[in-house]
């Protein structure tokens, strides 16, 4: 029986030889039950023989069901082998819109400096949206904002549901939420009720950054600015800071660069707006102003793109038109 079973190759004869070997009418079976027939010393011997061919054939049948499997796995990984240290092959899956693309190098650039990324939501409480960043109700600041409000009014009378105008409500929330230090990058989508033209959409991106601690400066707003426009624009960029007025920063300014694409190579464009938190909107949030301070700023990534890809109209982002989007 040994010998026949190491002749054995696959499964289905592995279990025949089973079956009429050690199963319930098998050949060593029937032997066993014929001890009766003996006299008892003969049936003791015989008995212990028997017993010592069972426990031997059995280490034979599991021995013998590894070797046939291990041999069918080498064969099947022999035939399907995959080499997976080769490169992929490539796939006609399109490709990023060029806002994520932009979108991707902006926050890369600072997340190298140390910035976490969060988002918020794209319908926004009145109460974040304009008042927690020192813009209260009745405040001449709010017509800065066209606002598409949501069709929610309150039991004052008041519709204090809108979709944001601008990603700054995160900077409340954020730090509402977390102590000091912070520094967050907030990527997402902001919607204003205004005409499009070439330089205007009614929804577009947004990032804004906001960065709170013990002693930071206007000199640390500088010095990060200045580090993403090398990042986005080159080591050679030029940087220029003037004076801009936002409700939520004192002082604010607006960064703009060197225009290289301008004609002839000179003048400035403006990039960003940025400033210092203003203290009110520290202390709105419980952080003590006289202990802490912070600077934000926020871009709009389909304008950094426009600059860095010669595009001339905004609208082209969302026009879905394929000849425009497979340059990118």
């Amino acid at each position: 029986a040994l010998q026949e079973l190491s002749q054995i190759d696959n499964p289905d004869e592995l279990e025949q030889w089973r079956v009429r070997i050690l199963g319930r009418r098998g050949e060593l079976t029937g032997i066993l039950r014929g001890l009766a027939q003996l006299d008892l010393e003969e049936r003791r011997q015989v008995g212990a023989l028997g017993n010592q061919a069972k426990a031997a054939l059995e280490e034979g049948l599991e021995k013998r069901g590894r070797d046939i499997s291990e041999a069918r796995l080498a064969q099947v990984a022999d035939l399907e082998r995959i080499d997976v240290t080769l490169p992929g092959r490539p796939v006609a899956t399109g490709r990023l819109h060029p806002t994520t693309q932009v979108l991707r190098e902006i926050t890369d650039a600072f997340v190298a400096m140390g910035f976490s990324i969060v988002e918020g939501p794209e319908v926004e409480w009145d109460h974040y949206n304009f008042e927690m960043l020192n813009i209260p109700q009745g405040h001449p600041a709010r017509d800065m904002w066209n606002t598409l409000w949501v069709d929610y009014v309150n039991e004052e009378g008041q519709r204090p549901m809108l979709l944001r105008t601008h990603t700054s409500p995160m900077q409340a929330r954020v730090m509402e939420s977390v102590q000091p230090p912070v520094r967050v990058i907030v990527p997402g989508k902001c919607y204003r009720y205004e005409a499009t033209d070439a330089t205007h959409e009614w929804h577009f991106y947004q990032v804004e950054g906001l960065a709170v601690d013990e002693g930071i400066t206007f000199a640390d707003l500088k010095g990060t600015l200045y580090e993403f426009a090398r990042r986005l624009f080159g080591t050679e960029r030029k940087v220029r800071f003037r004076c801009d007025y936002f409700p939520f920063v004192e002082p604010g300014v607006d960064m703009s660069i060197d225009c290289f694409s301008c004609e002839g190579g000179s003048g400035w464009i403006e990039i960003m707006g940025a400033g210092m938190v203003h203290p009110r909107v520290l202390a709105g949030v419980g952080y003590d102003p006289e202990k802490y301070t912070g600077f934000a700023f926020g871009l709009g990534p389909e304008r950094i793109a426009m600059l860095k890809y010669g595009i001339d109209d905004i609208r082209h982002f969302y026009s879905n038109d394929l000849r425009f989007l497979r340059q990118f």
